[in-house]
């Protein structure tokens, strides 16, 4: 008999647009996850309203992301894929939650700090709690595993202890999931302009390459991306570090090679070298955009792979709330 496959779940706001780093340091790992796990992987968008998007861009960004993922390789004959909003039974198992946290400790959670810094005129109930919420979006599909970055390991460890919570007074119900990544497939992105912060969705855009840059963008990116003018034999700096480790990406080895042994050599042509990789970039991502611009157009498309999500999601869910209302005591007829 086959052994089932552990259940991985993993979520992406629909809040600005895919980049360079969501494919490395998370879509890349999706991808080799569908192969060998049972995996749920979700649009974030009741997430999303802590911000306060605007409605009418809503439903546009939820299936841009849909497909850029699936574009980027996401097999939706491997994964389940939906919207967390498509799942009610989240919301009453985040209410049960929420009994189990503590202000204290969500006062606490540095992305809360920062939030609360960076937008002190809206610091509203769904940010303080938005660890909780989650924590049950991986606890009610019971996931063993969540793909994570270092910056998200601390919500993962609240995943736990609200885990650790409901068990120890109600009865055993969650695993305790634990991060997972493929340890050798981890790769930083870096911003192009050389202040050592990550590539983002919102800030500096210029910075950023996204997936679905036209090929002039891409190129007039990677032509501004800093650079520096050490001596012969110094170290590399970050920002070339940085243009390096992007070379290796969507570069052939002998390419990566050969600017390598010109840094070292003092011969460098940085603008040679950005050249090689815009052209380089290009071939990369061009596939990846003009499918998800595809996908984008056919809507009926993504809203059936997104029901069909929907649904699997759904009735995994509601068996995990059907049992933890039972432990609660909401089982009265």
């Amino acid at each position: 008999m086959a052994t089932e496959k552990e259940i991985v779940v993993s979520g992406i706001r629909p809040t600005g647009y895919l980049h360079l780093g969501n494919y490395f340091g998370a879509i890349r790992n999706y991808i080799r996850m569908q192969e060998d796990f049972n995996c749920y992987f979700f649009v974030a968008d009741w997430h999303s309203l802590t911000t306060h998007p605007d409605p009418k861009d809503l439903k546009g960004n939820v299936m841009r992301v849909l497909a850029e993922n699936i574009a980027s390789g996401l097999d939706p004959e491997k994964v389940t894929l939906y919207a967390q909003s498509d799942i009610p039974e989240v919301a009453e198992l985040y209410l049960y939650m929420n009994m189990l946290a503590y202000m204290g400790e969500l006062e606490k959670v540095p992305t809360f700090k920062d939030k609360v810094r960076q937008q002190p005129q809206n610091v509203n109930a769904g940010l303080l709690t938005y660890p909780v919420l989650m924590s049950v979006d991986i606890l009610i599909q019971r996931a063993v595993k969540v793909p994570v970055g270092k910056d998200q390991g601390q919500h993962l460890e609240m995943a736990r202890n609200y885990a650790q919570r409901f068990n120890n007074r109600y009865g055993e119900l969650f695993p305790e999931p634990v991060a997972f990544n493929y340890g050798d497939n981890l790769v930083r992105i870096l911003s192009l302009d050389g202040n050592g912060g990550k590539m983002s969705k919102s800030e500096n855009e210029m910075a950023t390459i996204y997936l679905s840059d036209s090929d002039e963008k891409i190129i007039n990116k990677l032509k501004k991306a800093k650079t520096d003018s050490g001596a012969p034999g110094e170290p590399m700096s970050e920002s070339v570090q940085n243009l390096i480790t992007l070379m290796k990406l969507v570069s052939a080895p002998d390419t990566v090679k050969f600017f390598e042994d010109a840094h070292a050599a003092g011969t460098i042509r940085y603008g040679d070298m950005k050249g090689q990789l815009g052209a380089d970039m290009v071939k990369f991502i061009a596939p990846i955009r003009d499918k998800a611009a595809e996908l984008q157009r056919d809507t009926t498309y993504l809203e059936k792979i997104m029901k069909a999500g929907a649904e699997k999601a759904r009735a995994n869910a509601a068996q995990t709330l059907q049992q933890a209302r039972k432990l609660i005591g909401f089982n009265y007829y």
